[in-house]
């Protein structure tokens, strides 16, 4: 039976400013569904493990102190993630792989959509 991923974004706000904003991205029939667990360190290449993918949310161990910087390329200088909240990126269809770079080994969860 094929996959078919629905993803939501949901940014809730309370106090001073009380706010809530959905953010529905257009249905994926042909979403690969995968979870993985990598083991990285250094740069490592990250190639979508199916064909499909629309989105990658990065999931961090808990309690995590290493920084972890998203690169298109390895030569520049990238976009340092979260250490420990889950980062979620829209993928274009013309995307073939990205680097994570890591000064030490961790091991993060990666869900495609």
């Amino acid at each position: 039976m094929a996959v078919i991923s629905n993803r939501t974004s949901i940014v809730t706000f309370a106090g001073d400013v009380v706010a809530t904003d959905i953010r529905v991205a257009a249905a994926n029939a042909n979403s690969p569904g995968g979870d993985q667990l990598l083991a990285i360190t250094g740069p490592f290449v990250v190639t979508p493990p199916i064909a499909g993918a629309t989105a990658v949310t990065i999931i961090p161990p808990t309690g995590n102190t290493v920084l972890i910087t998203l690169k298109g390329t390895s030569g520049d200088s990238g976009i340092p993630l979260h250490k420990t909240d889950p980062t979620i990126i829209a993928l274009d269809s013309s995307l073939v792989n990205f680097i994570l770079q890591t000064a030490s080994a961790i091991t993060v969860r990666m869900i495609w959509s």
